[in-house]
């Protein structure tokens, strides 16, 4: 095949096992469809269509922010593009639209890599390789990371699908997520503020230890303090009221956890508005590449040369 001939979300990469089939994009290494007896676990897009609203994408080298493109590493003052200039930040890091490179394939996983290249909002060489896996219990994915240069790298990963729990609407749909902690906010430019405690700071909106319906909550917000099982791992569930769900599962890799009700300004007019919720276990906090700004441990990680670093998730229906 062409490059010409490759539909927009570049090479296709379908993967199958038992009642579970996903495809991943090379774009981006993006989950494009899961599905599980032929239910959507995950909101989809077309193969020749641009990826919109970073749809299952791979993120790094940092998940979520960084305000105003700009951050300090080891003495040095660092400009980055501002992808999401309409809040002047840069987001989801800088291999959501690249092309990955299959590496390794079987008729239930994929591996696909690429290389970031040094440049001057991130001067770091580093290899990322991500490997979607189906299996009886869902698909997992696992991001690898090599720093590849000579001086330590500022590095952070995650996914970013959005969860469809169900045929019913995404008000009724009830959502369980296991965090006492909340990262407050600006309402403008979703600019961290401050740490909250779940059931201090507008608790009917931000506590859901308890399973509740969503309703009319919108949510955009950053999670930690997760409570976790016997295994160490965290679950997030969303159940549709005929009784089927999915849930997202990671592990102490991931401290954080996105959660965003895919609320739009237009509202019900545009057609994807809530149509899903993106649930994006983090490495690290909205903004972590200034942790030295903020009075909570926001888990930057810092990659000496030759270092590698992994993290897991798996999507599972219900």
């Amino acid at each position: 095949m062409t490059s010409a001939a490759l539909p927009l979300s570049g090479a296709q990469h379908r993967i199958r096992s038992g009642a579970y089939e996903a495809v991943i994009a090379s774009t981006g290494a993006s989950l494009r469809e899961l599905r599980h007896d032929g239910r959507d676990l995950i909101v989809p897009f077309g193969a020749d269509e641009v990826r919109p609203d970073y749809r299952g994408a791979t993120l790094a080298p940092w998940p979520n922010r960084i305000v105003d493109g700009t951050y300090a590493f080891e003495g040095e003052d660092i400009v980055t593009a501002l992808t999401e200039p309409e809040r002047s930040h840069a987001l989801h890091g800088l291999v959501s639209w690249a092309d990955f490179e299959q590496v390794a394939a079987s008729d239930d996983s994929v591996t696909l890599a690429t290389t970031i290249a040094p440049q001057s909002g991130y001067p770091w060489r580093v290899r990322v390789e991500t490997t979607y896996a189906l299996g009886a219990d869902g698909l997992t994915q696992t991001v690898r990371a090599r720093n590849l240069s000579a001086r330590p790298a500022p590095f952070g990963t995650g996914p970013h699908p959005y969860l469809q729990a169900g045929p019913a609407p995404l008000d009724e749909w009830t959502l369980a997520l296991p965090a006492a902690s909340v990262l407050e906010v600006t309402p403008d430019r979703l600019s961290p503020v401050a740490l909250r405690a779940v059931a201090e700071h507008d608790a009917d909106r931000f506590d859901r230890r308890e399973p509740r319906p969503l309703g009319a909550v919108q949510l955009d917000h950053a999670f930690t303090d997760l409570e976790t099982d016997a295994g160490g791992a965290a679950v997030l569930r969303l159940t549709d009221p005929s009784g089927v769900g999915v849930e997202v599962t990671w592990g102490a890799e991931c401290p954080w956890v996105q959660v965003y009700t895919g609320d739009k300004p237009e509202g019900p007019a545009n057609p994807d508005h809530r149509n899903g919720v993106a649930v994006e276990p983090m490495t690290c906090a909205p903004d972590a590449f200034n942790a030295a700004s903020y009075d909570y441990d926001a888990g930057l990680l810092v990659l000496e040369p030759g270092a590698e670093f992994s993290a897991s998730w798996r999507i599972a229906a219900i």
